[in-house]
């Protein structure tokens, strides 16, 4: 037996939906045109959202004793600095400000979690055809690869495509990439830098002539320029990069080693859809971003992670229309990224003096307000995306009885929880990380008895792997006995009143990303609890000959 996915493209977005697929038991198949994990360090740094899917992964942590931890943002002009942004103060996560992370550590990270999940990655594979066939159930996708072997032509159920911006599926299926590019140079240097302030904060230095930016990294910095545009495609020159540095920095900075540079272009671009039949395209293949805030990595794990989640649901039982919210959710998503990237760009850009001096006029004023703190860099975490909208996630019978805090189609709030049996996690979030489906059930001995039922039938369909289920009981009832107590089924009390907001006893289902995708009584259960998987684990595939292959 084959794997039922195919994913094409072992970068960060390709590699966080081969682990979420692998994770919730379902393998597939990555093949990448590359010799190896990438080298050059072209995302640099990763934001609380990204973050968190990488922490379901279990990757994150291993990230972060790597890291720098950023401790702000500083932006100048004409030499004087005018606004500035602190990080690390968000709330209701484990990652409450962003962390520098060259892009390589991370697909390293992510290469050897995808080993020991059981799968790996086929290099020097190019895929250089691809056709969709047929809708819903008999749904197809049929792909040409070539590599060192020969030339081989396979048919999958799903395929995901994380094959960048010059990837092949994205034409092949017929979706144009629809934006604008930048009529600028930008020039990008990592290296060591001499003369800068040993804080971890990114400056923005804003001139006349362009923009400078320098981003502190684990050991040296990054800095990038833009510059008139030219035809020009070799790396920049140090001495080139010098002279921008001498014109636009504070002063006292000196180029002392350089390990990577590239000359590039810089585009605001979004595919119009996401989706063409059983092929699911993700990350640089369908959005294209400024540097400016760091969002084309970020979104493009996001990308990956929700693609994998939601495929690996529907191999193993979950209605296909799971996969309408795909395109739903990830497509405002990006645009909300590049949009805010773009803006971001263009202020930088600004050239007229009234112009310049309003921009700067008007940071100072929400410097001065917090807003950069409090509305910037939230959006930058992309932590508080809205998916209430989507068709994947909805109330049913009951469901008014669930408290406000728990939002519908929003990330589940943290919770404070006493265990009582199971592992001895003490918050929600921590419930969460593992990056299952959740059923969350909220009641005293009534609610437990249905939870021990649901965890029984939950074994006895093999899904167990895949489907949480946590009973929590008021705070008010923590002092007394519980006779619920099955194999299996997790067991705390509430502290603090979050979830307690509602009525005595109600149900919610937690998507594996964390976001509540159904809520309900006791008399929509039937209709929540068919939201999740019902098929065990998909069995490991092994080597199949190929469709066709030829020398």
């Amino acid at each position: 037996m084959t794997a039922p996915v195919l994913v094409i493209g072992a970068g960060p977005t390709g590699l966080t939906a081969a682990c979420a697929l692998w994770s919730l038991g379902v393998p597939c198949r990555v093949v990448d045109r590359r010799t190896g994990p990438g080298t050059a360090p072209k995302g640099l740094v990763l934001w609380s959202g990204a973050l968190e899917c990488l922490h379901r992964l279990g990757v994150a942590r291993e990230l972060a004793g790597q890291a720098l931890e950023l401790t702000g943002a500083s932006y100048w002009s004409n030499g004087r600095r005018i606004a500035g942004a602190r990080f690390g103060g968000l709330a209701d996560t484990a990652f409450p400000g962003p962390l520098c992370v060259p892009q390589p550590v991370t697909e390293r990270a992510l290469h050897a979690r995808l080993i020991r999940l059981g799968g790996g990655v086929e290099w020097e594979t190019e895929a250089t055809a691809v056709s969709a066939h047929g809708e819903g159930a008999d749904a197809s996708a049929t792909v040409r690869l070539r590599s060192a072997d020969g030339e081989e032509t396979v048919r999958v159920p799903w395929l995901i495509a994380a094959d960048g911006a010059r990837g092949p599926v994205r034409d092949s299926v017929g979706i144009p990439f629809e934006g604008h590019t930048f009529d600028r140079t930008f020039l990008i240097r990592d290296g060591l830098l001499t003369g800068v302030p040993a804080d971890a904060e990114v400056q923005h230095h804003i001139s006349p002539d362009g923009v400078l930016v320098i981003v502190p990294q684990p050991d040296g910095h990054r800095i990038f320029f833009d510059i008139a545009s030219d035809e020009l495609t070799e790396p920049p020159s140090d001495e080139l990069l010098q002279r921008l540095l001498d014109e636009r920095g504070p002063g006292g900075l000196r180029l002392a080693g350089t390990w990577w540079s590239s000359r590039f272009q810089v585009h605001a671009k979004v595919a119009p859809r996401f989706r063409a039949g059983p092929v699911l395209l993700a990350g640089d293949a369908v959005h294209a971003h400024s540097t400016a805030g760091g969002q084309g990595l970020n979104t493009g794990v996001q990308d990956g992670y929700d693609a994998g989640w939601r495929l690996a649901s529907v191999v193993r039982g979950c209605d296909p229309s799971l996969l309408d919210g795909y395109e739903a959710e990830r497509r405002p998503a990006s645009v909300r990224a590049v949009r805010s990237g773009d803006r971001q760009t263009r202020l930088w850009l600004l050239r007229h003096p009234p112009a310049r001096a309003l921009r700067d006029a008007a940071l100072r004023l929400l410097s001065r307000r917090g807003v950069l703190e409090t509305k910037v860099v939230p959006l930058l975490a992309q932590l508080d995306l809205d998916h209430s909208a989507s068709p994947s996630v909805a109330d049913l019978d009951g469901a008014a009885g669930a408290p406000r805090a728990l939002r519908l189609g929003r990330r589940a709030p943290d919770a404070g929880l006493t265990p009582v049996q199971g592992r001895a996690l003490l918050s929600l979030h921590s419930h969460l990380a593992d990056g299952r489906h959740t059923l969350l059930a909220y009641g005293g001995d009534t609610v437990g008895a249905q939870a021990a039922r649901i965890q029984g039938t939950l074994r006895e369909r093999g899904t167990a792997d895949a489907v949480k289920v946590l009973w929590v009981r008021p705070a008010h009832t923590a002092h007394g006995r519980t006779g619920v107590r099955p194999a299996g089924l997790e067991i705390a009390y509430e502290r603090g009143g979050t979830l307690g907001g509602g009525a005595s006893h109600w149900f919610a289902y937690i998507r594996p990303d964390g976001v509540v995708g159904a809520r309900s009584g006791p008399a929509g259960l039937a209709a929540l609890l068919a939201r999740l998987p019902s098929r065990p684990p998909y069995p490991a595939p092994v080597p199949a000959p190929a469709v066709e292959r030829s020398a």
